[in-house]
């Protein structure tokens, strides 16, 4: 019993010494997946940690290989009708082989590539003492602390958005001075320079293997504090500064690509005066008090990051290191805090990788250690990105979603050349995955590539926008264009199946699911798959629901077109098993327990389910849920997130729960980053978004809190989620039960607050900045 005591006695003053939230660990990275991420949302960087030798692997959001090309078949259009054809009755090999034929490009998109790598090599500190690596998500600083001697070294890097610059600042409390290597490479297609005798420059250009050249680079690194005390070139030839320092050394870096960072900046900027950036930024700094740098950094991170605090429990576990509670949690330990924290890095990473005039943040979200990254780190939109964003309004980063705007604009162009040659249609479409240059062509294979809703789906995140924020300017100039250019391409595309009169799809298909006609065949392009009626339906509500706010009336022309499509388009259907068909009749299924789970967008990130409204529709999604996985579902990281939402859609908390546990025991790395494998950002974010849907959801004008609070979390405090209607939420609870909500009205819309079906206050007036409190 005493040595127990003195264990927890131990926990408890360790843990009392920790900061809140930040990830630490008592041994330097020996690989990437350990390595700690910082960014600014374009310039980012994995820090390695190492005593005597770091690694900070670095990106910049718009280095590419490859170049905007057309991809569009030329005279797709002239088949359309003949693979709808073959479709409707029942000949699918024929009419997959037929759409693979005229209809799909090659798959030829380029990765998202590194920058390179700094080096710094710590002369005589290969036996560091009292070592500690850490990641302060509040702060946005990666820090490495250990003793040489008598002598204490702290090195802290960050990535300033307010500046545009990556920092490296090393202190020592010591008399003695140090010595630092400092230098730059790249592993392809880059040259390093002595600029002058503070300065190295690394640039080249993106391709792949001499092909597909890509956006040209450059980065420089600058010695802000220490004295050079020689600079030239290493053994192996690479230029190098040799840092003599007493105190103190900082290292500044800067960098730029001819793509210009972000969509926003592709048609404003020429690639020279792009490219010029790195340089102004890099001169911008020079001569400024480092300190002073910091505090900016600082003060800037926390304006967002300290819009939410949370609380689940559990603090004690803050003693141990973050990989030995990750072990815990693999042996079955409920550890509340660890949720809490990973909460807190969704958005942390959100924040570091996705800013105004960045690019979005892609499969990996900003960080990339490969010249060819697995599917090229680009940007599908069969899912992926749009889950990267699911946490941005409701974890009260709205700005952090233009990324997505940006880019989801910048596909619009190329969607009306691909839904006029592809199509015969007017509007615009995409398909499941683009990269930097936007393209919407069908690429690949039909197994993935036929699949024209990406862009629909997109277009739901910019109604989610207004609706959280009730910004009446965006959803005038910007989302509504959006939704009506997209739903006038599905007025046009969608056809009526034969067999029942309903307005349906196709060619198309599930997401990379595939499926077995009776004779056999394995198949994957259909008419009608469940989930394009899904979006096109979203799509079509929101249109008809947002109408009115821009004073357009039922009779309008287009909205009733809208209308009577919605009043045809084919819904929902429940196969004899009772489970949601996935596709518009009943198939036996190859991959039973496949890793999407489509048609069950209605439920999530659809609001189309309600467990007291619609009892049967969600029996169907409930059975479907819980057979996908007792297949084997759910095996991916992203997936496991996005079944965390479902669970918590259906207000089963238990079963949320155990998939968060599940996520972080079989998908989480040790740096928390998420685990397809390999490594995929997207799963994070989903996690995160799937936490705040356990204790916040916003529907029909309605806020219900905790509506999946699981046991494990059964005292706690949440503050600063946001909620659809322009509400902040302030919820504190006790023993599964809330003691105080508080509700801030932006907009001054009506309040209507529940907890497990009891209504706190129903249509309670607001005004704009009034903070409403209930005490249960």
């Amino acid at each position: 019993m005493r040595a127990l005591f003195l264990v927890l006695f131990t926990l408890l003053s360790v843990a009392a010494a920790q900061p809140p939230r930040w990830l630490w660990y008592k041994q330097p990275a020996a690989e990437w997946q350990q390595a700690l991420p910082i960014g600014n949302g374009r310039l980012g960087g994995m820090v390695f940690g190492g005593a005597p030798r770091e690694r900070i692997q670095l990106n910049e959001d718009s280095l590419w290989a490859g170049s905007a090309v057309d991809r569009d078949r030329k005279g797709a259009r002239e088949h359309l009708a003949k693979a709808r054809e073959l479709l409707f009755a029942g000949k699918y090999a024929e009419a997959e082989k037929l759409v693979q034929r005229e209809f799909m490009s090659e798959r030829w998109v380029r990765s998202h590539q590194t920058l390179g790598d700094l080096r710094l090599e710590f002369r005589g500190h290969d036996a560091p003492q009292e070592y500690l690596r850490t990641l302060n998500l509040r702060d946005g600083i990666a820090s490495t602390t250990y003793r040489i001697g008598e002598s204490t070294y702290r090195r802290e890097v960050y990535s300033s958005a307010a500046e545009q610059v990556l920092i490296v600042d090393v202190k020592c409390d010591g008399n003695e001075p140090f010595l630092v290597e400092v230098g730059l490479t790249r592993s392809a297609c880059a040259e390093t320079e002595l600029v002058d005798e503070r300065t190295l420059r690394l640039s080249g250009q993106a391709n792949r293997g001499k092909e597909h050249p890509g956006t040209t680079f450059v980065s420089f690194l600058r010695v802000l504090a220490g004295d050079v005390a020689r600079s030239g070139p290493g053994q192996d030839g690479v230029p190098r500064l040799v840092v003599r320092a007493k105190g103190r050394m900082t290292l500044a870096l800067t960098a730029a690509t001819s793509f210009g960072s972000g969509i926003g900046l592709a048609e404003k900027l020429a690639p020279e005066a792009a490219l010029d950036n790195a340089k102004l930024e890099l001169d911008a700094i020079t001569g400024r008090d480092p300190d002073a740098i910091r505090q900016l950094h600082v003060t800037d991170h926390r304006a967002l990051f300290d819009r939410v605090d949370i609380d689940l429990g559990g603090k004690v576990l803050r003693g141990l290191p973050t990989d030995l509670r990750l072990d815990r949690v693999r042996q079955n330990s409920n550890d509340p805090d660890l949720a809490a924290t990973y909460f807190q890095f969704g958005r942390y990473l959100l924040m570091a990788s996705s800013r105004p005039l960045s690019m979005p943040a892609n499969l990996q979200g900003l960080w990339n250690e490969h010249i060819d990254a697995p599917w090229n780190a680009d940007y599908h939109i069969n899912i992926n990105l749009q889950m990267n964003y699911w946490l941005a309004e409701v974890g009260n980063l709205s700005e952090c979603h233009e990324p997505f705007f940006d880019f989801v604009e910048a596909l619009v162009p190329n969607g009306r050349k691909t839904a006029a040659e592809l199509y015969g249609c007017k509007g615009w479409v995409a398909h499941h995955t683009s990269d930097a240059w936007a393209f919407t062509s069908p690429i690949g294979s039909t197994k993935w590539g036929m699949w024209p809703t990406g862009g629909a789906w997109c277009t739901s995140h910019f109604v989610e926008h207004y609706r959280f924020t009730g910004d009446k300017e965006f959803l005038k100039d910007r989302a509504w264009p959006i939704l009506c250019s997209s739903a006038e391409f599905f007025l046009d595309y969608l056809v009526e199946h034969p067999a029942t009169g309903k307005l349906v799809s196709g060619p198309s298909m599930s997401p990379e699911n595939s499926f077995r006609t009776k004779d056999g065949v394995v198949a994957h392009v259909t008419m009608g798959p469940a989930m394009d009626q899904q979006i096109i339906a979203d799509l079509f509500v929101n249109i008809v629901e947002l109408a009115p706010e821009l004073g357009i009336g039922k009779d309008d022309e287009f909205i009733k077109r809208v209308n009577d499509a919605l009043t045809r388009l084919q819904g929902p259907q429940v196969g004899s098993d009772g489970r949601l068909l996935e596709w518009n009749e009943e198939f036996e299924e190859p991959e039973p327990g496949h890793r999407h789970m489509s048609h069950l967008y209605l439920l999530h990130p659809g609001d189309r389910v309600d467990t007291v409204k619609t009892p049967d529709l969600t029996q169907a999604v409930r059975k479907s849920l819980l057979t996908r996985l007792e297949k084997g579902g759910g095996h991916t990281g992203w997936s496991r997130a996005w079944i965390i939402n479902f669970f918590a859609r259906l207000r089963d908390p238990t079963r949320a729960w155990e998939n968060h546990q599940a996520l972080l025991r079989k998908s989480t790395l040790p740096n928390l980053f998420d685990d397809h494998p390999p490594f995929q950002i997207d799963g994070n974010f989903g996690a995160a978004a799937g936490i705040a849907e356990m204790l916040l959801q916003s529907f029909a004008r309605r806020l219900t809190v905790l509506p999946a609070l699981p046991r494990g979390w059964g005292t706690g405090h949440v503050k600063g989620l946001c909620a659809r209607g322009g509400f902040v939420v302030d919820i504190e609870w006790e023993r599964m039960r809330p003691t105080e909500i508080r509700v801030t009205s932006r907009l001054g819309n009506p309040l209507t607050v529940e907890h497990r079906g009891t209504l706190l206050c129903e249509d309670r007036p607001t005004k704009v900045g009034e903070t409403v409190v209930l005490k249960p």
